[in-house]
């Protein structure tokens, strides 16, 4: 499995613009942990990249990622990145034990929070995104209701990273493809 064979997979279950932006955002946000902590950046890359792929066909928690999982199964995808996309959802009962899969879960919800972010800004640009205003939004329940504020702080908190930290780290690296996704 390398990174093109992951785009393939994305690109021939996943038609809607913006779920693709999300998921490049999270692939990013991995890749940039990964470099971080000096993991394999490409493996954590794609796991970002996979992590949603069977969202339109499967949108609901009965069977997202579950259904994805036995796909990704079939062609060949390792255990450990199969892993990791099941533990990013806790209603599948896989435990969160190593920092690929800790670090899914503390970027997923949070770059779609920082996407909303940047859509409000006049300019609609992530750059013009502060880690004070996200944090004013996370406190806005009408803001970008559909994001978890509690698995973004739950989520910086088994990363063991403060979350103003997590979130100027996430924001950075969005801040890095803003011109892949338009902001």
């Amino acid at each position: 499995m390398n990174l093109q064979d992951s785009l393939d997979i994305m690109h021939e279950y996943v038609q809607n613009e913006n779920l693709r932006k999300h998921m490049y955002c999270v692939a990013e946000a991995m890749k940039q942990y990964a470099r971080k902590h000096g993991e394999d950046e490409e493996k954590w890359e794609i796991v970002g990249i996979l992590h949603d792929f069977d969202w339109e066909i499967h949108p609901d928690a009965e069977r997202h990622p579950l259904a994805g999982e036995l796909i990704l199964k079939e062609r060949g995808v390792p255990d450990d990145i199969r892993r990791a996309v099941l533990s990013h959802a806790d209603y599948t009962g896989v435990t969160r034990d190593s920092l690929m899969e800790k670090t899914l879960f503390a970027v997923d919800e949070l770059s779609g929070f920082l996407v909303a972010c940047a859509l409000v800004q006049p300019s609609k640009k992530m750059e013009d995104v502060k880690v004070e205003s996200v944090k004013k939004k996370m406190k806005k329940k009408e803001f970008a209701r559909q994001v978890n504020r509690d698995d973004i702080i739950k989520g910086a908190e088994e990363l063991g990273v403060p979350l103003d930290e997590h979130i100027e780290f996430c924001l950075n690296a969005l801040k890095g493809i803003a011109g892949k996704i338009g902001l």
